[in-house]
């Protein structure tokens, strides 16, 4: 039995369930993670979109511990039903090379270029006790086979490789440790257009072979909407608007997930300039009063600077209603 189907009395366990996690640094007058809640079941993909500097990546490596210097969190990170917030540097160790692993966004930058890929795909599984040297090198073969490369990788070293099979390489070494859940942090950011479509699509029939419970981290939404089942929409620390992939994209309901569709490239949109989103983010130095989006909104009233709107699903005063195109 997958890990991440185990039960309690509570229910399934989720191979990830984030509960209003807040994350201060040093020098910053709000969190730069404000009350995020997220769930990822065994085998779901579920995409965390929004601009740079929303918070997607700092939420994604809290599921592995990987908190900047001097960051004090709140709430709780549970990866299969352990707190990851809680742990001690040896549990810590033991999670990230078993159960959760990442793929980062730039491969060549995430691999030694001075070993070989052999070496790079069985080192954690072999330091971690968990096998020998034998039969972590039969996973690999296995894993190298699973993304679509043969067994002579093993002996090649990264300048060998073109970005794309590093990539491949990348989702494996991930896979190693037989995790509940995976964590891509723009996983094809560096790749070519045909290069993005084929990981994307290895993505999705990895998740449906191994149950891999998936968080995907995009500021593309077209990606977000061909892998995801459900998607997070976040904006300066805060998680937006949430709800089923298609649904989402079809009728969003928050004025910035409808602004950040708009402004994605379209075969079938009207001639002209693409629509931009005025104005910038908030200042992580200045504190923050009511809807974080609100100086940026075009639907904005008094209420919405005087007063925090609830979160989920639609975290604002004025949702909007009907279609995109009505939006």
């Amino acid at each position: 039995m997958n890990p991440a189907e185990h039960t309690n009395p509570e229910g399934p366990v989720r191979a990830l369930d984030v509960r209003g996690l807040r994350l201060r640094l040093p020098g910053t007058a709000r969190p730069v993670l404000d009350g995020v809640d997220l769930t990822v079941g065994p085998g779901e993909t579920v995409a965390l979109v929004g601009e740079s500097g929303s918070g997607k990546t700092l939420t994604s490596r809290s599921a592995l511990g990987l908190l900047p210097p001097g960051a004090t969190a709140e709430g709780s990170v549970l990866v299969d039903g352990e707190d990851v917030l809680t742990m001690g540097p040896d549990r810590l160790r033991a999670l990230r090379t078993g159960r959760a692993a990442m793929i980062f966004q730039d491969p060549r930058a995430a691999i030694n270029p001075l070993r070989r890929i052999g070496d790079f795909l069985t080192e954690g599984v072999r330091l971690g006790g968990r096998t020998g040297a034998a039969d972590a090198e039969r996973r690999a073969v296995e894993l190298l086979d699973a993304v679509g490369l043969g067994p002579e990788l093993l002996r090649r070293y990264p300048g060998q490789l073109s970005g794309g099979m590093l990539q491949r390489v990348m989702i494996a070494a991930a896979l190693m440790g037989d995790p509940v859940l995976l964590l891509a942090d723009e996983p094809t950011t560096a790749l070519d257009v045909t290069s993005q479509a084929e990981v994307i699509a290895l993505l999705g029939r990895l998740r449906e072979r191994f149950g891999t419970g998936l968080l995907f981290v995009t500021h593309d939404l077209g990606l977000a909407a061909a892998i995801s089942d459900r998607v997070h929409v976040m904006y300066a620390g805060r998680i937006v608007e949430s709800g089923p992939a298609a649904e989402l994209f079809e009728r969003p309901r928050h004025p910035y997930t409808a602004a950040l569709l708009a402004a994605t490239p379209r075969l079938d949109a009207r001639p002209g300039r693409l629509a931009a989103i005025d104005g910038q983010p908030p200042d992580l130095r200045q504190e923050l009063t009511g809807c974080a989006f609100a100086d940026r909104c075009r639907y904005a009233t008094d209420l919405c600077r005087e007063q925090t709107p609830a979160p989920h699903p639609v975290a604002c005063h004025h949702p909007l209603r009907g279609s995109l195109a009505d939006a």
